[in-house]
């Protein structure tokens, strides 16, 4: 027993500050955990599997296919490990990752616009007719 009174004079209670008390925030449950990585998993197979077996013809299928399963796996990382929602910190987490993708967007679409114009206006263009060397 003294060594709980001790534990506790230090503002050490026996919630040690975990459990959705307020606006604190809420540690995700084993569960969450395990359908997290469960889900994790799932979404880097299928990518895999269609890559390494050539299963679509058309490689546009396959891409399109593997940035979709990234795109929802950054999602399940979101929710079951960053543990992101509307809710917590008074919506504060939403509001950082609209900047986020705000900026993602920006970011990689002028990176496209640079290389696609880079490509066309710098590159010396290919004809068949070695002749002129």
């Amino acid at each position: 027993m003294a060594g709980h009174a001790h534990h506790d004079a230090h503002g050490h209670g026996a919630d040690h500050g975990h459990g959705g008390h307020g606006d604190a925030p809420s540690h995700g449950s084993r569960r969450e955990y395990v359908i997290g990585f469960l889900l994790s998993v799932v979404l880097t197979a299928i990518p895999f599997a269609l890559v390494m077996t050539n299963a679509f013809a058309d490689t546009r299928i396959t891409a399109a296919i593997v940035t979709l399963c990234a795109v929802v796996q950054i999602v399940v990382h979101m929710i079951y490990f960053l543990h992101m929602n509307t809710k917590s910190e008074n919506g504060w987490t939403l509001m950082a990752l609209i900047f986020t993708v705000i900026l993602v967007v920006i970011v990689l679409a002028g990176s496209l616009w640079v290389m696609y114009h880079m490509n066309v206006n710098m590159m010396p263009q290919m004809s068949g007719d070695m002749s002129a060397m």
